[in-house]
C-alpha cells in the first residue's frame, strides 16, 4: 500500500476554498477510534450530510489529496504519527422508516442508531447486531455479521441478507442506486474493498416482529457478547485483530500457543478473547503492533498457520520492538 502524502500549500488553500470553515488541521484522532489509539489528523473535515460526504470526497479526488473516510473508528489502527492527508469524519446520521423499509445515511451508527429506528417500529432484522460498533458504511463494506445465540448459536447473521439498496457516490463521482447484488458480498467482503465507491446511504428491507421478542432478542445477544468480549468503555480496542480460519478459530490458536494474556506497554491480548488486544490506557500503536506481529510469528512457527490482520492500518507508523520469541504470557497474573 502507497504511503499517504502531505498535501501541499496549495492544495491545502484549494481545499479549503471549496470545504470552507468546516476543514480543520492537526485534529487528535485518538479519542475518535474504538481502540483510542493514534496521532492527528493533518486534515480533517466533518461531514454531516450524504451531499457533505459527496462533495468532500469530490473535492479530495479533483485535487488528488489522499484522504481517508473515518466512519465509527472501530476496526482499524492508526498510526501514532497520524494521518498526513485528509480525514473525512463520516457524521452523515439521518434515518426513515417507510413501511417496512429502514434508509439510514451511511454514517449512522446500526447500534443504537438503526436498531432504535428498526425496534421502535416493531420491525426485525436489524437486531442481532446489538453491541455492535458500526457506521452502516462500515457494515456493507465488510458485509458485517454476527453468530447469533438467538435462535441457535449456529446461525451467523450477515448484514448482506436484509440489504436492499444503497446510493453510492462512484469512483468516476456520479451518484448512483444499486441493489444488493452489486456488493458481491463474502465473508468480511463486498466489492467496496477493491472498488473506489463510497456508500452515501442504504435502505434495508425488514420483517414486522412483536417488540417482546425484539427485546428478548437483543438482550441474548447483549449478554452473549459481554460475556467474551471485554468491555469497549473500559478496556478500548479495535475488535478482532485477525481474520478467520475456516474451520479453526484464531482466537484459539492464540490461547493453544500460550499467548493469551501477553502485555506489550499498555497494550494486552485480552485474557476474555485472545483474538482481541485491549488498550489499558495508553497504549501505542507501536505496542499494538510489536504484540501482533508477535502472536503472528509464534503461531506459524508452533502450528503453521499464518494469521492475517482483519483490522486496517491508517496513516503513519514508527518503529516497533520485536517481543522475545520465546516469549509467553502469564495469562493468571494478567486477569
Amino acid at each position: 500500500m502507497r504511503k499517504p502524502r502531505t498535501p501541499t500549500p496549495a492544495q491545502r488553500r484549494a481545499l479549503a476554498r471549496r470545504l470552507g470553515r468546516e476543514l480543520k488541521r492537526d485534529v487528535p484522532l485518538a479519542s475518535k477510534t474504538s481502540f483510542r489509539i493514534g496521532g492527528p489528523a493533518a486534515l480533517y473535515f466533518e461531514a454531516r450530510t450524504p451531499e457533505a460526504l459527496a462533495i468532500a470526497v469530490r473535492a479530495a479526488r479533483a485535487l488528488e489529496v489522499d484522504h481517508f473516510l473515518l466512519g465509527s473508528g472501530a476496526n482499524i489502527l492508526i498510526g501514532d504519527r497520524g494521518y498526513p492527508g485528509l480525514v473525512i469524519a463520516n457524521h452523515a446520521r439521518e434515518i426513515t422508516v417507510r413501511g417496512t423499509c429502514v434508509t439510514a445515511a451511511s454514517g449512522a451508527m446500526i447500534y443504537p442508531d438503526l436498531i432504535d429506528a428498526a425496534t421502535g417500529h416493531g420491525l426485525s432484522g436489524l437486531e442481532h447486531y446489538v453491541g455492535i460498533p458500526s457506521t452502516v458504511g462500515g457494515a456493507l463494506w465488510q458485509n458485517l455479521h454476527f453468530l447469533s445465540p438467538a435462535p441457535t448459536r449456529e446461525r451467523t447473521m450477515f448484514i448482506g441478507e436484509i440489504l436492499e439498496s444503497a446510493e453510492l457516490l462512484t469512483a468516476d463521482n456520479r451518484r448512483r442506486r444499486v441493489d444488493v447484488d452489486y456488493f458481491d458480498f463474502g465473508y468480511d467482503q463486498s466489492i467496496l474493498h477493491t472498488r473506489d465507491d463510497v456508500v452515501l446511504s442504504a435502505t434495508f428491507e425488514l420483517e414486522p416482529a412483536p417488540a417482546e421478542m425484539l427485546a428478548r432478542i437483543m438482550d441474548e445477544n447483549l449478554r452473549w457478547r459481554a460475556e467474551r468480549h471485554p468491555p469497549l468503555d473500559s478496556e478500548p480496542s479495535a475488535g478482532s485483530i485477525f481474520r478467520k480460519i475456516e474451520g479453526i478459530g484464531a482466537g484459539r490458536l492464540i490461547d493453544e500457543c500460550g499467548l493469551k494474556g501477553l502485555a506489550c506497554g499498555d497494550a494486552q491480548i485480552s485474557p476474555r478473547h485472545a483474538n482481541i488486544i485491549v488498550n489499558h490506557g495508553r497504549a501505542s500503536a507501536a505496542d499494538v503492533c510489536a504484540l501482533i506481529m508477535h502472536v503472528q510469528r509464534t503461531v506459524h512457527a508452533e502450528t503453521g498457520y499464518w494469521l492475517t490482520p482483519e483490522i486496517s492500518f491508517i496513516g503513519e507508523f514508527g518503529p516497533v520492538r520485536r517481543i522475545a520469541p520465546e516469549t509467553r504470557a502469564a495469562a493468571e497474573t494478567k486477569m
